[in-house]
Parts: C-alpha cells; sequence; structure tokens
C-alpha cells in the first residue's frame, strides 16, 4: 500500500508559506494502524505524507518522489528498519532518517546508527507532541542545511573565508531559532523532553565515537571537569553547559581519521600524520555548525588547540582572542592525556601532572584555568575519599555521586558530582539488571 495522502489545510506549515512545496515525508512500518496514527500526527504541519508497508516499498517510494524525511519502524518483515535506512543511505543520503524502536532494540539501534546512519532514533511508545517537536526541528535544520549548501556553491569560499560565512549564518539561525522558540512557547515542558533527548544525543554520540578511537571515557571526563571548572571560575549556567557540550564533542574532528592513527599518542604521529591531526579541530567545527544549538561548542571545538602565546592551531589565536571555554577545554584534555597515556608516551600522577600544567601557565594555558581546574580536582579526590559504598538498590533519587560511575569495559556512564533523579535512578538499576552485574556506586555521606 503506497498513496499521496491528501491532507487537510495545514494549521501551522514548518515550510516558509512563499515557498512552493512543503516538505514531503516517507512513513515506513509494517503496521497499517501505526501509519496511519503518524500520519494523523502530522496533519497540522502541511506536510506531504507516502505510506509504506514494507522496506522493499519504501525503497520504490524513496526512488519516485523528492523526500525531505524517512521515519521507519525497526521491527518488519523481510527487511528490517536498519537494513531499510542502510539502503536508503546509498541511494539518497541526503534525506533525513528516524528510526522508530522499542527499548529492548539497543542492539538493533546501535546496528542501524552505524549502518544507516541515522539522524535520531524515538522509542516507542511515542508522545505525539515530542514527536512532531523532533520532525519540526529536523525539517528546519535540514532546510537550514540546504541553505548552507546553496551558500556555499555559490560564494566558494576557501577555508579561511568560513568565518565570515558563518557569522551570516549565524544571523539566519538565530532568526530561525527565535521563530521556533515563539512557535513553542506554549510547550515548555515539551521541550525541556526534548533537550534532555538532544543531550542524550550528544553523549551518546560522543561514546560511540570513542569507541571507535579506542580511550573509552576520555570525552566524559574532560566535559565534566571541564564544566566544573567552569562553575568554579563564575560562567553562567548556560555557559558552563556549553562549555560541557564543547568537552564532549572537541574530539569530533578525528571522525575522519585513517584507523593507524587512532588510540596513537599525538607524540608518535608522523609529520603526514601530524598534519592530518592539527586540521581536525576546524573539521569538527564545520560537522557542528548546521546545529543552532551547538554554535558556542562549535568555537571551543575549534580553538581547543590554540595557545596563549600564539603559537597553537589551527589560526594561531593568543590571549583573550582564544574563548574561555576552549582555555578550559584545552586544560581540561592535555591533564587528563596526561593521566591515562593518549598525550603523551607515559602516565602520570596527579601532582605530576598538576606540576606540568603549571610549568607551561602562561605560554601554553591561562594560569587562572589551571588552578581552577587542580582545585576541582583535588576537591572532588576528597569528596570522592568522603563517600561511602552501596548497592544499586540503595540508590535514591537526591542522592550525590562521589566517583565517577564506569562500566565493566571501562566507559564513564556518570561522572562525579551527578545528581541523581527518579529518572536516572531507575535506569541506572535496569542497566544492573540487564547486563546481570552487581553494581556499586560511592555516594556523598553529606
Amino acid at each position: 500500500m503506497s498513496h499521496d495522502i491528501a491532507e487537510a489545510p495545514p494549521v501551522e506549515a514548518v515550510r516558509n508559506p512563499t515557498e512552493a512545496a512543503p516538505f514531503t515525508i516517507l512513513l515506513v512500518d509494517d503496521e497499517s494502524s501505526v501509519l496511519h496514527a503518524l500520519r494523523r500526527v502530522f496533519r497540522p504541519m502541511g506536510c506531504k505524507v507516502l505510506l509504506a508497508g514494507s522496506g522493499a516499498e519504501g525503497l520504490t517510494l524513496l526512488e519516485a518522489n523528492p523526500v525531505d524525511l524517512v521515519i521507519s519502524d525497526m521491527r518488519m518483515p523481510e527487511m528490517d528498519g536498519a537494513r531499510f535506512l542502510e539502503l536508503a543511505r546509498d541511494r539518497r543520503p541526503d534525506v533525513v532518517r528516524i528510526l522508530l524502536t522499542g527499548y529492548a532494540d539497543i542492539g538493533s539501534t546501535i546496528a542501524a546508527i552505524n549502518r544507516g546512519e541515522i539522524h535520531r532514533y524515538i522509542t516507542k511508545p511515542w508522545d505525539d507532541q515530542d514527536l512532531m517537536l523532533v520532525v519540526r526541528e529536523t525539517l528546519a535544520r535540514r532546510e537550514l542545511e540546504r541553505r548552507n549548501a546553496e551558500l556555499s556553491e555559490l560564494t566558494r569560499l576557501q577555508n579561511r573565508q568560513l568565518t565570515e560565512l558563518n557569522r551570516q549564518l549565524e544571523s539566519r539561525v538565530a532568526a530561525r531559532t527565535a521563530e521556533l522558540e515563539q512557535v513553542n512557547s506554549m510547550l515548555g515542558m515539551a521541550y525541556e523532553d526534548l533537550d534532555r533527548t538532544f543531550m542524550t544525543a550528544v553523549n551518546v554520540f560522543s561514546a560511540l565515537l570513542e569507541t571507535r578511537e579506542g580511550s573509552a571515557g576520555h570525552a566524559r571526563r574532560v566535559a565534566a571537569l571541564s564544566r566544573e571548572t567552569a562553575v568554579k571560575l563564575g560562567l553562567t549556567e548556560r555557559d558552563a553547559r556549553d562549555v560541557y557540550l564543547g568537552g564532549l564533542l572537541h574530539d569530533v574532528g578525528k571522525i575522519g581519521f585513517p584507523d593507524r592513527m587512532m588510540g596513537r599518542p599525538v607524540s608518535a604521529f608522523s609529520a603526514e600524520e601530524r598534519a592530518r591531526y592539527n586540521r581536525h579541530p576546524v573539521d569538527g567545527e564545520t560537522a557542528l555548525m548546521p546545529l543552532p544549538q551547538l554554535q558556542a561548542a562549535a568555537q571551543i571545538v575549534r580553538q581547543h588547540h590554540e595557545r596563549l602565546d600564539g603559537r597553537g592551531f589551527p589560526d594561531g589565536l593568543s590571549g583573550s582572542d582564544i574563548c574561555m571555554g576552549a582555555r578550559i577545554v584545552s586544560v581540561a584534555s592535555d591533564y587528563d592525556g596526561l593521566l591515562n597515556g593518549t598525550l603523551s608516551q607515559a602516565k602520570y600522577v596527579h601532582d605530576r601532572a598538576a606540576q606540568l600544567l603549571r610549568a607551561s601557565a602562561g605560554t601554553h594555558y591561562d594560569a587562572k584555568v589551571v588552578e581552577a581546574l587542580i582545585a576541582v580536582v583535588e576537591e572532588q579526590e576528597a569528596a570522592a575519599n568522603a563517600g561511602h559504598l552501596i548497592d544499586v538498590r540503595e540508590l535514591r533519587a537526591g542522592m550525590v555521586l562521589a566517583r565517577d560511575l564506569v562500566s565493566p569495559k571501562g566507559a564513564i556512564l556518570l561522572a562525579a558530582g551527578y545528581v541523581f533523579d527518579d529518572r536516572i535512578v531507575r535506569q541506572v538499576c535496569e542497566f544492573a539488571d540487564r547486563e546481570q552485574i552487581r553494581l556499586g556506586l560511592y555516594v556523598r555521606s553529606d
């Protein structure tokens, strides 16, 4: 079954009314009731909706129609959602791909992320308002990406002209964001849910990158330490959040590195590999710039290898020209690298790492940042020593994590200082049950 659906007059269209055609959404599910339920959700958006009852039928519609967004169920006979989205990516890489999946399908979901390069996944049963918000944001971002591509093709700017282009795009993104905020002003609670989903997606993406790089926990440790250092330095809550995101994603530009460069200290790179390494901050910023929520984080990613004396890369910035977030992430990343042997071929204890950071303060690092970070580390160590061990079944909302919660594979699940709420308590307990492990946590005694 595949038919173009004649929709009722739109209550609120995502695309500008002066533009010629609405967005086209392709829905793929073997259950007709699910397809019709999804169609009703999108009717008020004024989008053209195509329905497909199988993966094969979805591929046929994809080739015959100018589709903007594909939403596919995971569990389907003959061809599951992971395989369908993989084929859809091969045939139409420009189409945005979203997967509907159940909590029990996490393994299949990871396969879909790796093979189909999905942009988002949504758990079933979904909330209609949350689903509409996700689709609105996705289509708006797709429109911005189209405009970005058109501008890039017309101007044919080189990399050194990218800064000016980004300023122009930033004003457009800000205008679009203001429009979306006005439209969604009555959906405050739904927006908070969407924001939590966004943060979860960033964490999942960061963890997947670390899995390839072989540095489990590095980005989360850097992000957590950067955020606490930002708070120690008096940054606002919003700025501290941007610093956290910048820390999570500071190595996103390494995603294109060849396997031989992954997991090796920088000091062991060849000249050719070092040149490729020096480009990764720009590659990372370019990857993040289309996302309005990550504008500040993108600037941090680009600048986190700059030095206070102007001898860093990629732009040779110095002093106050380097944003505070990048100065913080630079120290946090190098501190973690010294402890774990990713910055050099040796591993250092805290005291020696602190001594090396202080020796480079004023030339490589901001001295205020170095002292704030060292103070945070020592305070965390004191808090960890003051904590006590409990079984996961004793965990309650309001408790504060005294030490990093680490998975059996070495990945940081939650950073020290995290305040538990009911949702995370439930998820941690479910994780322990699912993995069939006895999980202990250190929580603060006060």
